[in-house]
């Protein structure tokens, strides 16, 4: 089987969330836009999905989540795109990762999967 060559994307969803059922719904929303991401043809990177699991970095603390977004956005110099999902809205992290992909010269994309 040959191998095709996937376009590599940063993909930004929202995480953080005013209580634990606001981030559970986002990280479902978040493996569903990687799933989304992954039948157009794409190598998506979610940071924010691999960074904060347990043992990893705590979002809720500041410093931490500081590493987690700069760890992020080192991987997103690397990629083609940034593709923002944005049925659940446009959080202040998102933005910034906007911000850095227009920053960098590097597309941005805005889809919804609804």
């Amino acid at each position: 089987m040959k191998n095709k060559v996937m376009r590599l994307v940063i993909l930004e969803s929202p995480f953080a969330g005013h209580s634990h059922h606001a981030i559970k719904r986002n990280i479902k929303y978040a493996r569903t836009c990687i799933a989304d991401c992954l039948r157009r043809g794409e190598a998506p990177f979610a940071s924010h999905l691999l960074y904060t699991q347990d043992g990893i970095l705590r979002d809720k603390v500041k410093e931490e989540r500081e590493i987690g977004i700069n760890a992020g956005l080192a991987w997103a110099e690397k990629a083609q795109a940034t593709v923002v999902y944005t049925d659940l809205g446009i959080s202040e992290g998102m933005k910034k990762g906007i911000r850095h992909a227009i920053q960098c010269g590097r597309s941005v994309v805005y889809r919804k999967l609804k």
